[in-house]
């Protein structure tokens, strides 16, 4: 099977670095091999790119540019069109590579290439809605509007969680606004990158599109930085760790250039005492253990009531029980291992944190060994009593860790649930109407996203999609996030045979 997905999208090519929308470009440099994290076998190898070849990348993409900008927003939607379509023809093979080398389960790695789907099908409706705003001149004779133009070159830095969804967000809105882009997945998943760049060469080789539009290059962070720092590169959108997030930021903010940030989550649901606790239950679990763990919106902490605490707790110790861990492609299977070895370390130094800080462990954690586990990346789901100013607790760890945390009133629940560097998601499960209105008011949630009766975990696209604080401040996907893409520019027209000057100045000679 995974021998025939990988020739369905040419991934064979041991030195290709680099991509440009219409060709794959050899790379003399440094070889990554991708092993997947299901079985520890090696699926393929690429190159990351040299400063050559990336320089040679970026200066055709701002060539692209005037010529893909003169595309009217229209035709541009058609041709993202049928990226979506051709993402329907290929879901599920680009599914199956999705959880093979990133290791989610199949079902969210098929879910992951319908949110692709739905991102291409909103900028189709969006390449005919770019609009720009009026408004009434103080000055006889004059009219004023505002309207939005392309920013020119769009860099896109990925993670490895959401290997293609991210950046079909950001590059799907970014193309049909008019921008070419550039994108730098994770070198733990560069193979579903080359695999959509497949897919997009089809698209515009059939609409003679220029190569340079949608481009890949493959690297490590030293790329990041060159991206960064280069000031041919427009607007960086970066998704990754708080850390990784400074970094970009700090390094675009010196050359005044535009930065869109989505980092890191802590991720809180309050289960109230009026809570449906067995839809609860659905929520919190899924939120926890989905990806294992390994979602920016994945839920870390549980802030429950102590009405309903020991019945809760019950319930999730019983559900927690009913896991299934396990190869990734097989339906039965909750979740599937975490991306690396590396990430398995951090979950057990994250264990030990919590047991030196005084954490009281429900359901215990550890490695799983055995055949069905010999690539060494599997752990065990568990669930720990703590309190929130814990060292470890204030700190967002990619794995499926959760944290249970008692309150007695709703505003300090809330309190709690803000009380974190980060501020992505949030949700509450109540039936109250008061608790849920107050949980969204000015007083309640500080994230970018909260919900009522869902868990955090599982954005639709229709929403803008980011967080505040140490999340970044950033915004992708749907609502009016396209003007991330995009610079704002006020024209005022005189239409009379005279000129007037605003604010009654008169300047007569």
């Amino acid at each position: 099977m995974l021998e025939s997905i990988l020739e369905e999208f040419s991934i064979k090519e041991t030195n290709a670095g680099a991509h440009n929308g219409r060709q794959t470009i050899p790379t003399p440099g440094e070889l990554i091999t991708s092993f997947s994290p299901v079985d520890g076998q090696e699926i393929a190898s690429t190159c990351f790119v040299n400063k050559d070849t990336y320089d040679a990348i970026i200066a055709n993409a701002v060539l692209a540019f005037q010529e893909w900008n003169a595309v009217p927003a229209p035709k541009r939607g058609d041709i993202i069109r049928q990226i979506g379509a051709l993402l329907r023809e290929e879901k599920e093979s680009l599914g199956k590579l999705v959880s093979y080398e990133m290791g989610k389960s199949l079902q969210e790695g098929l879910g992951e290439v319908q949110e692709m789907i739905d991102i291409c099908d909103f900028a189709v409706g969006l390449s005919r809605q770019l609009h720009g705003s009026t408004m009434h001149s103080e000055r006889a004779n004059h009219r004023m509007y505002e309207q939005w133009h392309p920013l020119g070159v769009v860099g896109i830095i990925s993670a490895f969680n959401f290997p293609v969804a991210v950046w079909s967000w950001n590059a799907m809105i970014a193309m049909v606004c008019g921008n070419v882009c550039v994108w730098k997945p994770s070198e733990k998943t560069p193979l579903t990158a080359q695999a959509c760049l497949h897919i997009i060469q089809k698209v515009f080789e059939k609409n003679n599109v220029r190569p340079g539009v949608c481009n890949l290059i493959q690297g490590d962070k030293e790329v990041g930085a060159w991206m960064a720092a280069d000031t041919r590169i427009n607007l960086i959108s970066a998704t990754g760790s708080t850390k990784m997030g400074k970094a970009v930021n700090l390094a675009v903010a010196n050359r005044l250039g535009k930065c869109l940030l989505e980092l890191g989550g802590n991720n809180a649901i309050i289960i109230s005492k009026d809570a449906d606790l067995n839809m609860s239950l659905i929520g919190a679990v899924f939120g926890a253990v989905g990806t294992a763990g390994q979602r920016c919106t994945s839920t870390r902490r549980l802030i429950i009531h102590e009405d309903v605490y020991d019945d809760f707790v019950s319930k999730l110790k019983s559900a927690y029980q009913q896991l299934k861990v396990g190869n990734p492609l097989e339906a039965e299977n909750h979740l599937g291992p975490l991306i690396d070895k590396d990430a398995v370390i951090n979950y057990l130094h994250a264990i030990e944190e919590i047991k030196k800080e005084g954490g009281k462990f429900i359901v215990e954690g550890g490695e799983l060994e055995g055949n069905k586990y010999a690539s060494g990346c599997y752990v065990k789901p568990c669930i720990a009593e703590v309190e929130n100013n814990y060292a470890i607790v204030q700190k967002e760890t990619f794995a499926p860790i959760l944290y249970l945390i008692r309150y007695k009133k709703l505003e300090e629940a809330i309190a709690l649930q803000n009380d974190v560097p980060q501020g992505l998601s949030s949700a509450i499960m109540t039936l109250n109407l008061r608790e849920a209105e107050l949980f969204l008011s000015a007083k309640g949630a500080d994230c970018g996203i909260a919900n009522v009766n869902i868990g955090t975990s599982g954005a639709e696209i229709g929403g803008a999609f980011g967080g505040e604080k140490e999340t970044g401040g950033g915004r992708e996907s749907g609502s009016d996030a396209w003007k991330s893409y995009m610079r704002r520019q006020t024209n005022t027209i005189n239409y009379g045979n005279n000129l007037p000057l605003a604010q009654g100045i008169k300047f007569d000679f």
